[in-house]
Order: structure tokens, then C-alpha cells, then sequence
């Protein structure tokens, strides 16, 4: 994993309307990575959905949320219409940026093993170093923990 005081790896990634996002377009302000491994699954719309229902607070402390999956794009605008988020989501098809933050590899799921993307969370600090850090986070809840984090 990532740790706190590393450089956030920089990247540059579609989001959910095929425009190119990257993680320097957000210096100066803080920015929550999510990490998650499939759109419209419980446990990722759950995570998702509690990212939505906090986005008052998030917009109130100039939060800015990206969530990051390996799923293609169109899979990602229609999550996002779906459950009306209001945050960002990006492509990783590949995984190769989920590989640079730690949260991309090998997974074991009904007997099976495949590579996908690990449920973590950094916060990114304005000067571009990661404030905090998620592993294996449990979706329900998780907006608000770092919410509280960001808060202390």
C-alpha cells in the first residue's frame, strides 16, 4: 500500500462520459480515490450510494470524489445514472493505474482466480501526497469514516 506522505501517482483515465480525467487536474484541492471492484454490484453500489449521500458534506469541505473501477465506460455512466452519483467516476480497464495505488492483482472468488480491483481509499492532500489510507475497506459506512477522518 500506498502511505501517508507518498506522492498520489498521477494518471490520466476516462470517466463515465469518455472525457479524460487526470489526478493533476486537481491540485490544490483534496481528492478522495476510491478503488472498487465492479459497478452495479451490492457491496459497490452500497459504497457508491454512501459517497452520494454524503456528497453535501464532501462539497462543503471542497472534497472532490473519483472512484475508479476496471470496468469499461459505458458500464460506468450507466452506474452513475442509475443511482444518480454525483462524483466522478474513471476507467482502468487495464489496471494498471489500480496497480500503481496498490489496489489491482490477483483475487480468489467461488474457486475461481482472476485479477481485479481491491476495495481501498486514499484521501490525496492538496499538495498532492496521500493524508489517508483504506485497505479492504467495508463499503457501508466508508463515506462517512472519511468524512470523520478529514473532520479530526
Amino acid at each position: 500500500m500506498l502511505e501517508i506522505g507518498d506522492e498520489a501517482p498521477d494518471f490520466e483515465l476516462r470517466d463515465q462520459h469518455g472525457d479524460t480525467v487526470s489526478i493533476s487536474d486537481f491540485r490544490g484541492e483534496r481528492v478522495v480515490v476510491y478503488f472498487y471492484p465492479r459497478a452495479d454490484t451490492p457491496g459497490c453500489t452500497t459504497e457508491a450510494c454512501g459517497f452520494r449521500d454524503a456528497w453535501d458534506e464532501f462539497e462543503a469541505q471542497d472534497v472532490t470524489v473519483l472512484g475508479i473501477s476496471d470496468d469499461p465506460v459505458s458500464d460506468l455512466d450507466s452506474f452513475a445514472e442509475k443511482y444518480d452519483l454525483p462524483f466522478t467516476l474513471l476507467s482502468d480497464e487495464d489496471g494498471a493505474i489500480s496497480e500503481k495505488y496498490d489496489s489491482y492483482g490477483e483475487k480468489n472468488m467461488f474457486r475461481k482466480t482472476f485479477d481485479g480491483v481491491f476495495r481501498n481509499t486514499y484521501v490525496v492532500g492538496s499538495d498532492g501526497t496521500i493524508e489517508h489510507v483504506y485497505e479492504g475497506v467495508s463499503p457501508e459506512g466508508h463515506a462517512e469514516a472519511i468524512l470523520d477522518d478529514i473532520d479530526a
